[in-house]
């Protein structure tokens, strides 16, 4: 099969990749085709997880422990990472935000903070499907604030961490099988990152009934009552927050690919709807207003892959800053609301029933806003690389 690459990246950025990722990347296309699209609407309707066979395909494909020399398919670069992010995206921001934990948030805590023996006997072990992990930082009172606000605590006991406390909001938490929790050190106030399996006692899970984004994600609230941690399991280059924001600087340029994604899925979901139906004799495509709305989706689109695809590079060359990666998420994730709703806008009534699909990007781009760092937080690291000043309070 012959690649070509997305209408919707009207530049051509895609065509940059090696001929190997563009090969994996027709192996994950006709993957969400066959397995994905046909049933991800009625998982987000009833608000249920993937299939394990979803979970396993995905493994199977390579896309689980990508950056990592331990378990990647090929050598490969974050922009060709980026676009697996945003070729999930847009089919469904659930199936994407799944990746981007397991392979990002997970397996890059380890690989960012664990040893070597550690990196060497988890990061297969998640690459290859047997676990499903969750990324334990966001806490019930501390959100934005976690490099100060961290309430969740450890205490050194011989061999052992015993960790009490709550996170709220973790992604797949109440399913996982293995939770990465951040905690503060009691003896000298610092962050520290724990590997806990969810089966260990004082570790309980719920789920977080009533969301109305990325539904298919099981976020949960989690309680940490006495939950005893062998030291073996302790992050061991985790000394201090540093190490935390090192993981989020990987992993939030992914999310800013993801947003691409979504706006992406929800301008070809657009683009077919405006050549079939049909008004006062004529498909709506032929009218000027339904033109006008399409052609700025794609400027939005169009500029996005421009701006994460540099990130991407930057990140390959060791010149990626956490300014850079903020400006991109804040970037994107306003062009990609802007974009779900002016698609939506162009269904009319059509747009807000699942029939379409284009409401269930609506709904999941609220998500993909707020998570990985808000819009507003975003914005005040990138004013302080230009003022010099911090004025997050």
């Amino acid at each position: 099969m012959s690649f070509e690459p997305l209408s919707s990246d009207f530049y051509g950025y895609e065509n940059s990749l090696t001929d190997q990722e563009k090969d994996l990347i027709l192996e994950v296309r006709a993957f969400l085709e066959k397995e994905v699209r046909p049933i991800a609407n009625g998982l987000w309707e009833r608000a249920e997880f993937f299939p394990r066979s979803i979970f396993q395909g995905l493994a199977d494909l390579g896309l689980f422990g990508q950056p990592w020399v331990e378990t990647q398919k090929f050598p490969n670069s974050a922009k060709f990472r980026g676009w697996i992010a945003l070729e999930l995206a847009r089919v469904d921001a659930s199936v994407a935000t799944l990746v981007g934990m397991q392979n990002g948030l997970v397996m890059g805590s380890i690989a960012v903070a664990g040893s070597d023996e550690q990196r060497a006997e988890w990061l297969p072990r998640f690459a290859s499907g047997e676990l499903l992990g969750a990324f334990g930082l966001t806490e019930p009172l501390s959100g934005s604030d976690t490099a100060q606000g961290l309430r969740t605590v450890a205490k050194r006991d011989g061999d052992n961490w015993i960790i009490n406390g709550a996170k709220r909001w973790i992604g797949n938490g109440s399913i996982s099988d293995v939770t990465i929790i951040w905690a503060r050190d009691e003896a000298d106030n610092q962050v520290k990152g724990f590997i806990v399996p969810t089966s260990t006692p004082g570790y309980s899970a719920k789920r977080i009934e009533g969301k109305q984004a990325l539904r298919i994600v099981q976020n949960a609230d989690i309680v940490l009552t006495d939950v005893v941690v062998p030291e073996a399991n302790r992050l061991q280059k985790s000394q201090s927050f540093r190490e935390t924001a090192a993981v989020l600087r990987l992993t939030r340029a992914e999310v800013a690919w993801a947003a691409v994604g979504n706006a992406v899925g929800a301008y070809d979901a657009a683009v077919k709807y405006a050549g079939e139906r049909i008004q006062f004799g004529e498909p709506i495509g032929s009218h000027q207003l339904i033109q006008e709305l399409l052609a700025k989706s794609l400027g939005n689109i169009t500029s996005s892959i421009g701006l994460v695809t540099r990130v991407s590079d930057m990140l390959d060359e060791g010149l990626q800053r956490d300014e850079h990666s903020a400006l991109a998420k804040e970037f994107t994730t306003s062009r990609m609301r802007e974009t779900v709703a002016w698609c939506r806008e162009l269904f009319g009534g059509n747009g807000i029933v699942m029939d379409y699909g284009v409401i269930k990007f609506f709904a999941d781009a609220e998500a993909i806003y707020s998570y990985e760092g808000t819009r507003e937080m975003n914005t005040l690291i990138v004013g302080r690389a230009i003022t010099g000043k911090a004025a997050f309070v």
